[in-house]
C-alpha cells in the first residue's frame, strides 16, 4: 500500500519533468499534422533517429567526449586560479589590494570578446578552447569566492582567536564552512558560463566536438542534427546543474 508520503515524493519527483514532456508530445503533434515545415523544424522523432544513426556510427558520442574533456579541463584549470585568487585576496590585505583591482578590471572585459586575440596566440586547437572557458569560469568562482570569506561574521573570527585556534584551524573550522554557500553558488553560476563558452568556441573554430557537429550541420541543412546538438547542450548544462546541486547538499549537509 502506498503511503500518502511516498505518493507525495512520487508526484514531486515528476513534477520537474512535466513540462518538457509536454512540450515534446505538442511538438510532434504539431508537426506530424503538417502545422509546421520540417525542412526548418524536424520531429523529436527525426531528431531520436537521427541521434541513433549517429550513435551507431560512432561521431555522436565521440563529439560528446571531446566537448565534455574541454569542459572539464577549463573548469578545473579556470576554477582552481579563481579560488586560490578568492581565497588570498580573502584572507590577506596585502593581497587583495595588490590584485583585486586588476583582476576586477579584467573581470570586465567579456571574455568571449577575446576569441580573435586567442585564435592568433593558440590557434584553433585545444589550448585555445581550454583556455577560453578557463577564463570564463575563473570569475565567478573568484568573485563568489572572495564575497563569501569577506562576508564571514567578525564575531566568529573573534571567537576563534578567543579559542587559541591555529590558522589552520580557523580555516577549516570557520572561514571556509562559512563560506562554502557562497562559493558552492559560483560554481553553479561557473557552470552555466562554461557551457556557454564551450558552444560559442566549438561553433567559431573547430574541427570536433557537439559545437562543430552543430556548424557542419547548418552547411548542410541538416535541421534534425542541429536540433539534436542544442539538446545535447540543453541535458549536459542539467546534468552540471544536478551535480553542483548535489554537491551543495553533500557539502552543506551540516547546516
Amino acid at each position: 500500500m502506498i503511503t500518502k508520503s511516498r505518493k507525495k515524493r512520487h508526484i514531486e519527483g515528476a513534477l520537474p519533468w512535466l513540462i518538457p514532456v509536454a512540450i515534446i508530445i505538442i511538438w510532434e503533434v504539431i508537426v506530424d499534422a503538417g502545422m509546421i515545415d520540417t525542412t526548418y523544424v524536424p520531429s523529436p522523432s527525426a531528431v531520436g533517429s537521427q541521434a541513433i544513426t549517429l550513435w551507431q556510427e560512432g561521431t555522436l558520442q565521440q563529439n560528446i567526449g571531446i566537448s565534455l574533456y574541454r569542459a572539464t579541463i577549463g573548469l578545473l584549470i579556470g576554477g582552481t586560479i579563481g579560488f586560490t585568487l578568492g581565497v588570498a585576496n580573502g584572507l590577506s590585505r596585502i593581497s587583495n589590494l595588490l590584485f583585486n583591482s586588476t583582476v576586477q578590471m579584467i573581470r570586465n572585459i567579456p571574455h568571449l570578446a577575446l576569441i580573435p586575440l586567442i585564435i592568433i596566440w593558440l590557434g584553433i586547437g585545444e589550448p585555445a578552447k581550454v583556455t577560453l572557458v578557463a577564463i570564463g569560469v575563473m570569475f565567478p568562482i573568484y568573485i563568489n569566492t572572495l564575497h563569501g570569506i569577506q562576508s564571514i561574521d567578525p564575531k566568529l573570527i573573534e571567537m576563534g582567536r578567543s579559542y587559541q585556534l591555529s590558522k589552520w584551524q580557523m580555516l577549516t573550522k570557520i572561514i571556509f564552512p562559512g563560506a562554502m554557500p557562497t562559493i558552492l553558488m559560483g560554481i553553479r553560476y561557473a557552470l552555466g558560463v562554461m557551457w556557454t563558452t564551450l558552444i560559442v568556441s566549438e561553433t567559431i573554430s573547430s574541427s570536433s566536438g557537439i559545437g562543430y557537429m552543430e556548424t557542419n550541420a547548418q552547411q548542410f541543412l541538416d535541421m534534425p542534427t542541429i536540433f539534436l546538438a542544442i539538446i545535447i547542450y540543453a541535458i549536459l548544462g542539467k546534468v552540471s546543474d544536478w551535480i553542483a546541486a548535489l554537491l551543495e547538499s553533500i557539502m552543506l549537509d551540516w547546516q
